[in-house]
């Protein structure tokens, strides 16, 4: 079953690398045949939230905001790339988060963090799960840390690391997993409806 999955990097800092690992887990989910689409708050200028998606008039939103609404209602599974930012999440990712609410209920959510040193940005996982579960995209258990993300991807998004495919495999099979398992409940429910 081919899945749609929405991959939401979260920085919009001047020479961000964090991009780079981004670039990596969309290209991965593609190859894997998935159809993954990158959002990425910098290269989509998303502005600064006012008001949620849903509370503009019809046609009022900005055209970035339709984009954004078009893709997450019809993923089947959202990942975040995310950096720690003062032990929390970046408000970039939080802010593009925030507009939308029915978009992502009853699918699946992922968390993928990073950083320069070795720790990977350990402790952005935990308020981002929290987020996406108050979203109504419950989280699943497999977290993907990547450390040193500056030395591991280059530009395009592209390793060698051997360990970081081995991991990102397992990762991906639990978004498959709960990304079919969703979207057959979801399917089922409107067949019944």
């Amino acid at each position: 079953m081919q899945l749609r999955i929405a991959v939401i990097y979260g920085s919009v800092r001047p020479q961000r690398v964090g991009i780079r690992m981004a670039r990596y887990v969309s290209r991965a989910f593609r190859e894997r045949g998935h159809e993954s689409t990158l959002v990425d708050p910098l290269e989509h200028n998303v502005p600064l939230l006012q008001q949620r998606y849903r509370d503009y008039g019809d046609g009022e939103a900005p055209e970035v905001l339709h984009f954004l609404h078009r893709v997450f209602e019809r993923a089947d599974a959202f990942v975040a790339v995310s950096a720690e930012y003062n032990g929390s999440i970046p408000p970039a990712l939080v802010n593009v988060l925030d507009y939308f609410l029915p978009e992502y209920a009853r699918k699946p959510s992922a968390v993928c963090t990073y950083s320069p040193g070795p720790l990977g940005g350990a402790l952005a996982a935990i308020p981002l799960r929290h987020l996406f579960t108050v979203l109504g995209a419950p989280p699943i258990g497999a977290p993907f840390r990547v450390g040193r993300v500056h030395e591991t991807f280059d530009d395009g998004g592209h390793t060698d690391d051997e360990d970081v495919h081995r991991r990102f495999s397992g990762f991906a099979d639990q978004v498959e997993w709960y990304a079919r398992a969703l979207k057959t409940a979801r399917e089922a429910e409107a067949g019944a409806a």
